[in-house]
């Protein structure tokens, strides 16, 4: 595994949608497998394909599904990824307002509406297709790194944003 370059503000390939995953092999499995090892060490929720400069539908998620009640990654737990390739929102449902942040854009957080709840369809590195719905943190997660696929960003999608620079020197 090797950490990849996150791609920037700034960057042309944030703005430009995907093409699809044809090819379900060893350098597929060594790119999400890269992508783990850079979404860890930047300590951030989801990256998709184009925060790496690879131009194919894909994205990975940290999943909390499975963590017991109130624990979280940031106590130690051990981390758990969702793959999804290829992913096609198929059913949203209700709708929160809440603040984001991305690793592309370092010292922003928007406030951005999302479904409260989102069902996917993808594909696993093996090729095999699933339907996955998260609630939450996850539903947005999957929002968020979908919008990366088709050149959408949070800066696109802002109801509002601050830089965190500014707020840290209001307090």
């Amino acid at each position: 595994m090797a950490l990849r370059t996150i791609v920037q503000d700034g960057d042309p390939i944030l703005k430009k949608k995907c093409r699809p995953v044809t090819r379900f092999d060893d350098r597929l499995a060594e790119l999400l497998d890269d992508m783990k090892e850079t979404l860890t060490h930047a300590q951030g929720y989801g990256l998709a394909g184009p925060q790496v400069g690879v131009m194919r539908r894909l994205f990975i998620s940290l999943d909390e599904r499975d963590l017991p009640e109130g624990a979280s990654f940031e106590e130690g737990a051990e981390p758990k990824y969702i793959e999804c390739i290829n992913p096609e929102i198929i059913a949203t449902e209700g709708e929160v307002t809440g603040y984001e942040g991305c690793l592309s854009f370092p010292g922003h957080t928007a406030e951005i509406t999302r479904p409260e709840k989102v069902t996917v369809r993808a594909f696993d590195r093996n090729g095999n297709p699933f339907t996955l719905t998260g609630e939450g943190m996850l539903a947005r997660c999957i929002c968020h790194e979908t919008n990366h696929l088709d050149g959408i960003t949070i800066m696109d999608l802002a109801e509002s944003f601050y830089e965190d620079e500014e707020n840290d020197e209001e307090e």
